[in-house]
């Protein structure tokens, strides 16, 4: 029977009766694991990836998170990793080797560009930066050593939406693989493989997780890629612990709850910013003046807490004076957890196929989960600072 988000999010991954009858799967602790004999050592290994066979490839809590992720997005497997970052370097080295070319939207991630400036780059795979919105233009810059079109939708920072199916398309013609960042919606807001994306990578540090206290990554992919992609990330070494695991099984729980309060809240604010004095530029897909928000109203099941704020010309000083004083917007990086932040955003040198040409400074907000008028009256005081008053 098919079950809805909120169902599959409360259930999926957990299976009480293998447990004694506890609801939640309980932490494994592993590195060791005894086998019975030496010919079911050499079973096992035949199918170490789908079996407890040793801590690193995973334990019963890896798995019922992995399953869990998987459900949600409606993908075949998944694979979680210690990091956001190790979860985009995984899924790129899976498809890349000496000599190959990928194509990265010019919006991406700040980590994943110089993972691809930096250490792609050393093993001799050549990054091209494409326009977001290129759409089926895509084809265009397609080579024959092409692997990879790499996608991120909303775009860091700029927050522009990709028309994916088009992307996808083209790619697939040229026997591309597609892979696409789908943290900003989570699995609940955008379903990449009904837009014919093969993986996906998560930081699951964000919105699955929630709590601002774990980080790890996931990717998740249709099945003929998973072999692939697990003998890649498990050659990195790469592991994550039960209590990690369990940790963002237990944020999975919520995360209906969650990101339904984070998307009313962050609508609130940004609807609130655009009749400020001080605003340029709400940048939310959700908001219909944004340049891309046909495009999310098509594809997008739902927009999440961040977005980005173009102010009015101000100086750095004053920018500075206007977060520092925030009581209730933290300054820190990620996002994704319970409470609100907000950082300055520089565009200016992020960007080589694009040119940002806004007129003022920018700010990446994020809204979390406390009452949007405390978090209104909050930001009120600091455009005051920004002015100053």
């Amino acid at each position: 029977m098919k079950r809805r988000d909120r169902t599959l999010a409360t259930h999926a991954g957990n299976n009480p009766k293998a447990h004694k009858g506890i609801v939640n799967p309980p932490v494994y602790h592993a590195s060791t694991i005894l086998f019975d004999s030496v010919a079911d050592m050499r079973a096992k290994h035949k199918d170490r990836f789908n079996t407890v066979y040793y801590g690193r490839y995973g334990t019963p809590t890896t798995f019922a998170l992995e399953e869990a992720v998987a459900a949600l997005e409606e993908a075949d497997r998944a694979v979680a990793v210690p990091s956001g970052l190790g979860a985009i370097a995984g899924a790129l080295l899976t498809f890349v080797a000496a000599g190959d070319h990928v194509l990265m939207v010019d919006t991406t991630y700040e980590p994943t560009r110089a993972f691809c400036d930096t250490q792609l780059k050393r093993f001799s795979v050549e990054t091209t930066y494409y326009d977001p919105m290129i759409g089926a233009g895509i084809a265009d810059l397609i080579r024959p050593n092409t692997k990879v079109v790499y996608l991120e939708s909303p775009g860091s920072h700029t927050f522009e939406i990709q028309d994916v199916p088009a992307i996808a398309a083209a790619a697939h013609a040229r026997g591309c693989v597609v892979v696409l960042d789908n943290t900003w919606a989570s699995p609940l807001y955008f379903k990449p493989y009904r837009h014919g994306v093969d993986v996906v990578v998560h930081a699951a540090t964000k919105y699955l997780v929630g709590h601002s206290d774990v980080m790890m990554g996931i990717i998740t992919m249709r099945e003929k890629f998973f072999t692939q992609v697990k003998t890649q990330v498990h050659g990195m070494g790469f592991a994550v612990g039960g209590d990690d695991c369990y940790l963002a099984l237990r944020g999975i729980r919520t995360i209906g709850a969650r990101l339904a309060q984070h998307q009313q809240t962050a609508l609130a604010l940004a609807r609130w910013l655009q009749g400020r004095p001080e605003v340029h530029q709400v940048l939310h897909p959700a908001l219909p003046d944004h340049p891309s928000h046909a495009l999310w109203k098509r594809d997008f099941l739902g927009s999440s807490g961040l977005f980005g704020v173009v102010l009015k010309p101000a100086s750095d000083e004053r920018v500075a004076a206007m977060i520092d004083g925030m009581e209730l917007f933290g300054l820190g990086f990620s996002w994704g957890g319970y409470e609100s932040l907000m950082v300055p955003t520089n565009l200016t040198t992020a960007r080589t196929a694009t040119k940002w040409q806004q007129p003022g400074p920018t700010v990446r907000i994020h809204a979390g989960l406390e009452d949007p008028e405390d978090l209104i009256e909050d930001l009120a005081r600091g455009l005051d600072r920004l002015r100053g008053n």
